[in-house]
């Protein structure tokens, strides 16, 4: 009795509760996580036992050497291009062999689509690629790959969620390119937890990255996302892989736009655009055509800016809409921008600027489901505000884009040329940029008219704004 007793003390002291959201672990369960306080987020784990005990850490230990970073032999980096031009942007050029890739998106945004779609590019270069399945069958996947016009006969394909299974069949084959769908769903001996804990998950994907590392085999892993919007797990897995990349699509739209969010061999936030079709996804070798399709007249509060996305600049439609509030709290809701940056901008737009919304709802959209971070919006959104709040319409030619401080100022943004020239390849003719970014030779295609100041940005917009109400009369 005594000794089963001593036992059940000893496996509670190794048992630990850890956190799903942020992947700490406690030797307590409460029902708030002490480090992220997350509610409800902790769960039962065993740690994994050691595997050769105390001895075989020494030796392992003891097989490092340090090396000057002059003796370290460096080859010219080499690129596995997949084919598809929009997801080989977003990689930086093509898959790095070695590196893992974690791709998060909505369930049934198109993950699976997309790299099977990736595996059939790479079959028609002879690269062959294997795609490991847990969450559907091999029959399914044949279905969707001859739906996607895949063809079948250039997969190779396998239905487990057992890590050491995987492992075993992966080493003795040895694909260049590995597809794991999804990494929630594997798991491995060495823990009792169940697939989808936070320890599985982390174990799983630690092993899997080793794997990668130690035989140049570029991984890819799929990831659920959570409601907030983030990968589901422990947030560990973004510092342990060497890209992230994110699915985005707003409900009603058939695009979908693959941000990386982390990229250690390319730029970050580089965007691609694809379009969800019968057949799969296809790439949009254009997005900008696509999030300009306005109507043949043009509308007051609607603005055009040129947004930059990695290495690509961007064009997108900047709306506002004001209306009179009968609200003590007007309202400022924005879809595709920052809610805390519109207020300030609001701030800005009435202490330097001399216009009041203290008694307008103010309700911001970006079309085309994208989402803006930079900065170089700010003048675009208070030109679609100003246009809105006076009911004048800016020309269907013009573009604006800039960042605007506390003081009223107009700061310049990285790549002003190649913005401006982005927006004279669609048509545009004028634009309202910051005084720093005007080209020291003038473009015989648009004429860019610096500003420093807001106040001198808003006489722009007014002169443009009386140009155009009188061409419509």
């Amino acid at each position: 009795m005594g000794s089963e007793t001593g036992q059940d003390q000893v496996s509670r002291a190794k048992q630990l509760f850890e956190c799903g959201e942020c992947g700490a672990s406690t030797p307590k369960w409460t029902g708030r996580c002490p480090h992220c306080e997350a509610w409800n987020s902790l769960s039962a784990s065993t740690p994994a036992p050691r595997r050769g005990g105390a001895r075989a850490g020494r030796r392992a230990a003891g097989t490092a050497e340090i090396v000057s970073a002059r003796d370290v032999a460096f080859e010219e980096e080499t690129r596995i291009e997949i084919g598809i031009g929009e997801l080989d942007r977003v990689l930086g050029g093509g898959l790095v062999p070695g590196s893992v890739v974690l791709l998060g998106g909505d369930p049934g945004i198109g993950k699976s689509t997309l790299l099977l779609q990736a595996l059939g590019a790479l079959s028609r270069r002879s690269v062959r690629a294997l795609y490991v399945t847990g969450e559907e069958s091999l029959r399914q996947v044949t279905m969707r790959a001859q739906r996607t016009e895949v063809g079948s006969d250039a997969l190779d394909l396998l239905a487990e969620t057992h890590l050491e299974t995987i492992l075993r069949l992966i080493a003795r084959h040895r694909p260049p390119v590995l597809v794991i769908d999804s990494i929630q769903t594997v798991f491995t001996e060495g823990l009792d937890s169940a697939p989808g804990a936070v320890g599985q998950v982390r174990e799983c994907a630690a092993q899997l990255v080793r794997f990668a590392k130690t035989t140049g085999t570029a991984l890819l892993l799929v990831g659920h996302v959570t409601k907030e919007g983030s990968l589901a797990g422990p947030r560990v897995l973004e510092h342990m892989v060497d890209t992230v990349m994110y699915f985005e699509s707003e409900a009603s739209s058939r695009f979908r736009v693959i941000r990386a969010t982390k990229n250690r061999f390319g730029a970050v936030n580089e965007l691609g655009m694809f379009a969800m079709t019968d057949h799969g996804l296809r790439p949009v070798a254009n997005p900008s055509a696509i999030l300009l399709s306005r109507g043949p007249e043009p509308v007051p509060g609607s603005t055009v800016m040129v947004t930059r996305e990695g290495t690509r600049p961007l064009l997108v439609e900047v709306q506002a809409l004001l209306d009179d509030s009968s609200l003590g709290n007007p309202r400022r809701v924005t879809l595709g921008l920052d809610q805390n940056r519109l207020v300030m901008l609001l701030a800005v737009l009435h202490r330097h600027g001399g216009v009041s919304t203290h008694d307008q709802d103010v309700f911001v959209n970006v079309v085309g489901g994208v989402r803006v971070s930079e900065t170089g919006a700010d003048l675009a959104t208070l030109a679609a505000v100003c246009s809105s709040l006076r009911s004048r319409p800016l020309p269907r030619d013009l573009v604006v884009f800039g960042e605007v401080g506390l003081a009223g100022e107009v700061r310049p943004v990285g790549g002003g040329e190649e913005r401006l020239r982005e927006a004279a390849k669609h048509g545009f003719r004028r634009a309202v940029v910051p005084r720093a970014n005007v080209p020291r030779k003038p473009m015989a295609e648009i004429d860019a008219a610096g500003v420093a100041t807001l106040a001198e940005a808003l006489e722009h917009f007014r002169a443009e704004q009386s140009e155009e109400g009188g061409n419509r009369q």
